[in-house]
């Protein structure tokens, strides 16, 4: 049951992952605040919600049956392995990319009323993703694999900005704008990661868990981000026409 129930999972997953994977570079490419960049953003965003919540489904079944799930001769039937990588580990990726997706939703539908961004469920999502990513840690511990350790400080990184905005009693005009960057191409980040990494178990199982593998959606994300918010920032700090235009003896 539990392994019938993790393919149909899988095939859900991709199904879903695959057509927001296509539409992250849409509003990336897009004009901001354009029409295509709202439509596109909001399929982007329901797409990253729904395969975040698939993963939960698959983890859990990889929890229940670790072997049965994840046969491949690479693994050599490691239940405590199968369990931490893409059990416990997935599980915490998951919930990284429904926080992100969801609170950078948030922080556009709400920047003009930023005391509605605390909301219960992002609330429960910072609450969630600190506990997900304190088992992640510990999990990466238990079996001595590095790469649970360090991929857990997303997640507290994550939560630590995450609140930071959140208690602000009154942002700055562009800081959702920075926020919604960060959050769901934080979201995109996470989900290529996931299909990269959890997708090569299958197609080059030997790479599956190398590190320069998970770097590549992670550096060119964090590339991403910080080329946006630098875009957002230059906007609002430029000097006006008139005060380029303006003489000294003005």
């Amino acid at each position: 049951m539990a392994v019938d129930t993790f393919h149909f999972l899988v095939w859900c997953h991709i199904v879903s992952g695959a057509i927001g994977l296509v539409a992250f570079w849409v509003p990336i490419a897009s004009t901001k605040g354009g029409t295509m960049h709202v439509r596109v953003g909001k399929i982007f965003t329901y797409c990253m919600l729904i395969t975040g919540f698939v993963a939960i489904g698959i983890s859990t079944t990889t929890l229940i049956a670790p072997v049965a799930t994840h046969p491949a001769p690479e693994l050599k039937g490691d239940a405590a392995l199968i369990r931490g990588i893409f059990g416990w580990m997935m599980q915490y990726l998951a919930i990284l990319t429904i926080n992100l997706a969801w609170f950078g939703w948030l922080a556009a539908k709400n920047k003009r009323d930023h005391s509605a961004n605390l909301e219960w469920r992002n609330v429960i999502l910072q609450v969630f993703l600190t506990i997900t990513a304190i088992n992640c840690l510990l999990q990466g511990v238990i079996i001595g694999q590095g790469l649970m350790i360090a991929i857990s400080f997303v997640g507290f990184a994550t939560v630590a900005t995450n609140v930071w905005f959140l208690m602000k009693k009154k942002p700055g005009v562009f800081e959702w704008q920075l926020e919604h960057v960060k959050a769901l191409v934080g979201a995109g980040i996470s989900v290529y990661t996931a299909f990269l990494a959890f997708g090569a178990v299958r197609l080059m199982p030997s790479v599956a868990l190398n590190p320069m593998l998970w770097a590549i959606p992670l550096t060119t994300g964090i590339g991403l981000i910080v080329y946006h918010q630098q875009k957002v920032k230059r906007r609002y700090t430029r000097p006006s026409k008139s005060v380029e235009q303006a003489s000294p003896a003005e």
